[in-house]
């Protein structure tokens, strides 16, 4: 394939010392289409030290070879707070950034996971559940009625299982208090028309994350831009405006494997087919958009004719965050998963077979191993045991356990992982 500048002034790489060196073609312009592998030097930009910066072509796009310096910091993107219901109103601090979405659940007794992003304001999801989405604000100061630059305001629980700010001495408060993970998007809203489909995107395209909002229209040909720069691995899907058996599951699609499931239950995974399994064509996303297959069945249908759908969409950036798999052993001493950076969070989800989607973080377990979980699919309070302990160490989690959720000989999971400071 010919390229507009030809490699020059090649000498043996492994002299000491050379005034000679390897040349890389420059600029941004190839007489053919790019293959995945190729490198350049993009001069048309700024790098901390020159007027250039090398790039590899990922079969998609360009990308900068990455700069340490400019690794997205974990509590700059992603911060777990732990804090103490009220029963009242009061101001949750520590995330160090405003985050765009709030993730709370309570620890000491069985409440809901509740879900608040910065695109649909106080209006709560329920990730154990398919419920619609429910506006609190007319129950104010009930609920999450703002971001802040340090956190965010919350309000009483009102009369619900809202599980996010009840009296320790309530029904729904407890001594254990409430843990919320937090993580930066863009900020306000944008709108995107890379789809056919105009969506509301806020996108932190530095650390892989996007929340998108948009309306379906049925149509089979139809496409969503996602605001991210890359494919993203895993992206959780929910209708807002019915639940049940009408459309209100949580789909979530695993894109390396084709294969999705569901946030609100315990179930294995599947083959992402059109049908009864997911309605996503994840095999044809791409770094702009996705688009949908044709299904038959409402449960997991992502493009209903006037519904409005929520999604948050994660990609894998080195040093910040890691999307993956692994194969059980069925050992205490159980496999090694290689993240490139310390863990401050992560979620495990069996896709063979039967498990919940467990979450282990940095906050309530300080030190190795960590043992308390809690579970995306579930209600229940928050178990502590060795059962479930893994080891978040400087460059990998290790599961150092055999239980069925983490570690059965054979089995294959799937995790996320978001990076401590």
């Amino acid at each position: 394939m010919a390229l507009t500048k030809v490699i020059t002034g090649v000498t043996d790489l492994n002299q000491a010392q050379s005034t000679n060196g390897l040349k890389f073609p420059t600029g941004s312009v190839f007489a053919g289409t790019p293959e995945k592998g190729m490198i350049r030097n993009d001069q048309s930009q700024s790098s901390e030290t020159s007027s250039s910066a090398m790039q590899f072509y990922n079969g998609t796009a360009w990308k900068n070879f990455v700069n340490k310096s400019n690794i997205p910091l974990g509590s700059d993107n992603f911060n777990t707070v732990l804090y103490q219901g009220n029963g009242s109103t009061q101001a949750v601090t520590g995330t160090a950034f405003t985050p765009d979405l709030v993730w709370v659940k309570g620890r000491g007794v069985a409440t809901s996971n509740n879900f608040f992003d910065s695109i649909r304001g106080n209006q709560r999801i329920i990730s154990n559940s398919t419920s619609a989405q429910v506006d609190l604000n007319p129950y104010a100061p009930d609920g999450l009625p703002s971001f802040n630059s340090n956190g965010f305001n919350i309000g009483d629980n009102f009369n619900g299982d809202y599980g996010l700010n009840g009296d320790p001495s309530g029904t729904y408060g407890s001594a254990a208090g409430y843990v919320a993970w937090c993580w930066k998007a863009g900020g306000t809203a944008v709108s995107n028309t890379d789809g056919t489909i105009t969506s509301q995107v806020s996108a932190n395209t530095a650390a892989g994350f996007s929340i998108v909002s948009y309306t379906g229209n049925s149509s089979s040909s139809a496409t969503v831009g996602h605001g991210l720069d890359s494919i993203p691995e895993l992206t959780i899907f929910k209708q807002l405006s019915s639940g049940g058996t009408s459309g209100g599951y949580w789909n979530v699609y695993y894109t390396p494997s084709n294969i999705v499931g569901f946030l609100n239950e315990t179930n294995a995974l599947a083959s992402n087919n059109g049908g009864t399994n997911g309605s996503v064509d994840i095999s044809n996303m791409d770094s702009t958009k996705f688009g949908f297959l044709v299904g038959s069945s409402s449960v997991n249908n992502q493009n209903n004719n006037l519904s409005e759908y929520i999604v948050y969409a994660f990609h894998s950036v080195a040093g910040y965050s890691k999307i993956g798999s692994y194969t059980g052993n069925g050992s205490s001493t159980g496999p090694t998963i290689v993240t490139g950076f310390e863990p401050a969070w992560v979620m495990v989800k069996r896709t063979d077979n039967t498990s919940a989607w467990n979450i282990q973080d940095n906050k309530r377990n300080t030190t190795n191993p960590r043992t308390s979980v809690l579970q995306a699919s579930s209600s229940d309070q928050e178990y502590t045991s060795s059962t479930y302990a893994i080891n978040f160490n400087t460059n990998d989690f290790q599961i150092v356990n055999s239980d069925n959720g983490w570690n059965t000989s054979g089995g294959t999971y799937i995790y996320m992982a978001f990076a401590a400071t």
